[in-house]
């Protein structure tokens, strides 16, 4: 039996023209980060922050992300069998499904579709479930993993445990992945999850348990926060990095490849000394990644950013090894291994 693979064909942005400067996001926090600080420590020159209510809605930004991968790639959107939204929960209308809103909007008529949700691990997890379904299923042989994302909206920049988040920006990402296209194939992957930190962060007013009321409308708009700081942060310094590493070391296992081997980290926006540290342990070069310090954390859509920059610089190339690396709140950490060229 010839064994299946699995290739990335292409990707597609979408991002909002408005930016937020690190001195904005300085003054916003009223004193308790400088704007020195916000670059150096938290690696943040400017973030893509949502302008046009019309174009920067959730879905649609998933949906313009869509149709620029369709564009640069070629591909007829009725050949797509199955699109995976990773589009935030944060979105135009609750309770309508994203994915079924992109198929109408890019006329994937011939597509069926689900939305997943993993935070900001959201699309390393669907990759994976990507291949895995392109795989087991034989009349599955397109599937595109698309969505938007704005959960930066919710962020009180005056709450001093949210500094984890001031980075939150917005944006749409697509990736493309095919059967047997011989070519940037997904090789190995790995998730970890961690249910005791379930409840430590999230939206605290707008949900079942603590439901919007007239009282207390304004506050819910920026309640995204830690619900149990101390817990949290005690057991992310605990298990973040050895999670993470064990991602690598494990989908790399299952690629048969190495450290040594990987050319490029595609890695979400995390703080500047993460960043660097990390970059260092792998063995790599700052020039082996790209930190997205002029665009912000745009969820689980900065490894689609990532490695469509990477692609247009230069740095992934024929023959090159990507380590797609992603955390999620939850928590969730995830890699996936990609060979990119034949």
């Amino acid at each position: 039996m010839t064994k299946i693979d699995v290739g990335i064909v292409g990707t597609g942005i979408y991002l909002p023209k408005e930016r937020m400067t690190a001195r904005e996001i300085a003054n916003a926090t009223k004193g308790i980060w400088s704007e020195v600080a916000i670059i150096d420590k938290l690696g943040i020159h400017e973030k893509v922050v949502p302008s046009d209510a019309k174009t920067d809605g959730t879905q649609e930004m998933g949906a313009l992300a869509a149709l620029d991968a369709l564009k640069n790639t070629g591909i007829d959107p009725k050949d797509i069998d199955v699109i995976l939204s990773v589009t935030e929960e944060w979105k135009e209308f609750p309770l309508t499904t994203s994915a079924l809103y992109i198929q109408d909007r890019i006329g994937a008529t011939n597509a069926w579709g689900i939305d997943v949700q993993n935070r900001c691990c959201t699309t390393v997890s669907a990759m994976k479930m990507a291949k895995d379904m392109l795989i087991a299923d034989d009349e599955i042989h397109v599937i595109m993993v698309v969505g938007g994302y704005r959960n930066g909206d919710f962020v009180d920049y005056t709450d001093k445990d949210m500094s984890m988040m001031y980075n939150l920006g917005a944006g749409g990402g697509a990736i493309i992945l095919k059967k047997n296209y011989h070519r940037n194939l997904l090789l190995g992957s790995h998730v970890i999850g961690d249910g005791s930190l379930s409840r430590t962060a999230g939206v605290e007013i707008g949900g079942i348990c603590n439901p919007i009321t007239p009282e207390n409308m304004d506050e819910a708009k920026k309640s995204l926060r830690l619900l149990d700081p101390v817990k949290m942060k005690n057991r992310l310094n605990e298990v973040s990095m050895p999670n993470w590493f064990k991602c690598i070391d494990e989908s790399l296992r299952k690629s048969n490849l190495e450290r040594k081997d990987i050319g490029y980290l595609d890695i979400l926006h995390i703080k500047r000394s993460g960043h660097d540290q990390m970059v260092k342990d792998l063995g790599l070069s700052p020039e082996q990644t790209i930190y997205l310090e002029d665009y912000g954390h745009i969820g689980q859509i900065d490894q689609i950013l990532s490695l469509h920059l990477a692609l247009e610089q230069g740095k992934v190339k024929d023959g090159t090894i990507v380590c797609m690396l992603a955390a999620g709140i939850g928590y969730v950490w995830a890699a996936n291994i990609i060979r990119w060229g034949v």
